[in-house]
């Protein structure tokens, strides 16, 4: 079998013309490479050069046939140099799947230091709830989804980056809104807006809280954190929301007071899910060390 090797030792004879110049040039033994080239004429069963001990001439077929090794060697050259870049963090587009209650407040964070670090970089986003991502992370239709734990995700690698406690929003003026620390006994259940059945922030509120579901808050059906602010800001209720989206959504209404949940932490954890055997592992390192400057 005809190897790279053989030909990268004819092909530094031919621009030599010197055996052990070439054998310098490839940095191997003058014997090994003469062996190398006597094996590549006695497989091909043509004599590329003459040589004796005062000089090397290359063959008229040799010529022809170095011709196209140098062509061979040139498509080899940029196969590994393809090879070479794929291994780069984001050097191919990633699929990436986020859930609703992430991406609105990590997005604005994380594109920036993506840009700057990586300009080139390729993000194809889904959003949906968690359950929905992670089939997709299984059946190979996402690269990687930023799930919130805890969630079932068994097979799949999970990947932490950040961890988080939750915060209970109020108009101010109402019963423990000037508290800097409220527990899930002194919250008013009855009172209490979180999101519909389905999204994972939910069930993590009611098990930090230590809540029933049917008796853990009102009868409302909303998939978006922004919408229950609005609600609190009419004096509908109060809410639990995460730490990330706290400058976002209640920061900016001065009407507003937010006081930490003081339950056990950390409330939730933030990580990448994928496959075992993902080839996009460099890119996802890369996105989750992005992810922890963006939110430091």
């Amino acid at each position: 079998m005809i190897s790279i090797k053989q030909l990268t030792y004819a092909l530094a004879i031919e621009e030599k013309l010197h055996f052990k110049k070439a054998a310098e040039m490839c940095h191997v033994s003058q014997s090994a490479l003469s062996t190398g080239v006597n094996e590549l004429e006695k497989q091909l069963g043509i004599q590329i050069f003459e040589r004796d001990n005062k000089k090397v001439l290359v063959t008229p077929v040799g010529k022809e046939l170095l011709q196209q090794a140098r062509s061979i060697k040139l498509q080899v050259d940029d196969l590994q140099h393809f090879a070479d870049t794929q291994k780069q963090p984001m050097s191919y587009p990633v699929k990436i799947g986020l859930i609703p209650t992430i991406t609105p407040y990590l997005l604005p964070k994380l594109l920036p230091v993506l840009n700057q670090r990586y300009p080139l970089a390729q993000l194809n986003i889904v959003e949906n709830q968690s359950h929905i991502l992670v089939d997709m992370v299984r059946r190979g239709e996402l690269d990687t989804a930023i799930l919130a734990l805890p969630f079932p995700c068994e097979g799949l690698i999970t990947l932490k980056f950040w961890e988080e406690d939750f915060y209970w929003v109020t108009l101010k003026g109402r019963e423990h809104s000037e508290q800097k620390e409220i527990t899930a006994d002194e919250l008013k259940r009855s009172d209490l807006l979180l999101l519909e059945d389905g999204h994972c922030l939910k069930g993590h509120i009611l098990s930090v809280c230590n809540m029933l579901e049917e008796t853990a808050m009102q009868d409302v059906k909303l998939t978006g954190l922004n919408t229950l602010i609005q609600m609190v800001l009419g004096n509908l209720g109060s809410t639990i929301i995460p730490e990330m989206a706290v400058e976002q959504l209640a920061e900016q209404h001065e009407s507003l007071s937010v006081v930490h949940l003081n339950e056990p932490s950390p409330h939730r954890e933030l990580v990448f899910i994928l496959r075992p055997n993902s080839t996009c592992m460099a890119s996802i390192e890369a996105l989750k060390a992005i992810c922890k400057q963006a939110l430091s």
